[in-house]
């Protein structure tokens, strides 16, 4: 009995040395290579995420200025339209000048002496010397304000042309960087194309190999079952063997004596175990108006009321403030044309066009619109009034 426990004994040390040299036996596999891989796959989707939210923040600064550079291309038109019919009054009034000169001197002398000396009295004849004085200072006023003015025009145009020329500039570097962003992001999505490729062959080898060593294993298992269920076969038939002697050599010692008591036993046994109106909106909203529209009653509620179209509307800040000066809106705010008006002072049907505008006045035909440009600068379609085309969406 011991000598069976012990034999057993023998045969599970010897299965578990097999199985032990067995799997020593297998190659081990390192399976970096396909973390390394999905690590490069995480990192190369975020990259391509953040590329393409730079693009599409890219894109909407490039609609944003191309708007702008649309906005200054209108006022550019405008002023330079300004400048013409400023320098023709101009040339107009200098022409009046030299005609009224001319005849002052050809006849003015003699009619000039008549009328002062036709004076009744020292009283009348200081009247008709101011007269005189006047008349000639008048010219020289009128001749002095259209040259200011032609000279404000020209420089309003000048700084427009120069903020044209840095918003193309801004322009030209933005496509410049989509573009880089664009080749940057159909560079990442080949990397990771290429690195998805070789995941998933790294996957199917993997899946290969562990199929191989499953199998190997499985077979290796199998022979060293075999091993030792043939070790143990051979354990018992020795035993079997050792015991039959045994029984042999007890039965001719003890002849005589077994035959006489054939009651005794020969052998031993086995055992099995989220809107309201602010008091100098007023003033405000009368300065943008005179500035983007002509300066009669319908152009400038035309354009307020495209204001106010924008201040009830929840696409727009819901102030004429933040309308007026929400970026890239209105080319007089970044060109300083609000400013100079503000900082003069509206005029007196300016600020009643904005008084009427807030208290409900809207013009009919462009209830509806919430953009305009100057008319002879641009082949929208839309409402026009007063030089300004008017229409409902950009």
């Amino acid at each position: 009995m011991a000598f069976y426990k012990k034999s057993k004994l023998h045969t599970g040390t010897a299965l578990i040395c097999s199985l032990a040299i067995v799997f020593s036996a297998l190659p081990v596999y390192a399976t970096d290579t396909i973390d390394n891989l999905q690590n490069q796959t995480s990192a190369l989707e975020n990259e391509l995420k953040g590329i393409n939210q730079d693009i599409l923040t890219l894109s909407e600064k490039i609609s944003d200025t191309e708007m702008q550079v649309e906005l200054l291309n209108s006022d550019i038109d405008k002023t330079q339209d300004d400048l013409e019919k400023a320098q023709k009054n101009e040339d107009q009034q200098y022409e009046d000048m030299k005609s009224r000169i001319k005849y002052m001197y050809e006849h003015g002398s003699a009619t000039m002496l008549e009328m002062l000396f036709s004076a009744e009295n020292m009283s009348d004849f200081l009247n008709k010397a101011d007269f005189i004085e006047n008349l000639s200072n008048y010219d020289r006023k009128a001749l002095n304000n259209l040259k200011d003015v032609h000279q404000q025009i020209a420089d309003q145009k000048a700084d427009l042309e120069a903020q044209q020329a840095s918003m193309k500039d801004l322009q030209n570097q933005l496509q410049t960087q989509q573009t880089q962003l664009q080749a940057k992001a159909a560079a990442t999505s080949t990397n990771l194309n290429e690195v998805n490729a070789k995941l998933q062959k790294a996957k199917e080898e993997e899946a290969a190999r562990q199929a191989e060593e499953a199998r190997k294993q499985a077979e290796a298992a199998a022979k060293a079952e075999a091993a030792a269920k043939a070790e143990a076969a051979a354990s018992a038939n020795k035993q079997n063997s050792s015991s039959s002697s045994s029984n042999s050599s007890s039965n001719s010692s003890s002849g005589s004596s077994s035959s006489s008591s054939g009651s005794s036993s020969s052998g031993g046994s086995n055992s099995s175990g989220g809107s309201t109106v602010a008091s100098d909106d007023v003033t405000l909203l009368a300065a943008i108006l005179q500035c983007e529209a002509r300066y009669d009653y319908d152009s400038m509620l035309a354009v307020a009321t495209v204001i106010m179209n924008r201040v009830n509307s929840g696409r727009f800040p819901n102030s004429i403030s933040g309308v007026v000066y929400a970026s890239g809106q209105f080319a007089p705010v970044w060109t300083g044309s609000l400013d100079r008006v503000l900082k003069a002072g509206p005029r007196s049907l300016s600020i009643q066009v904005a008084q009427d505008a807030i208290n409900g006045a809207r013009h009919s035909s462009v209830s509806d619109c919430y953009y305009f440009l100057y008319a002879a600068s641009t082949n929208r379609t839309g409402v026009v009034i007063g030089g300004n085309v008017f229409f409902t969406s950009w």
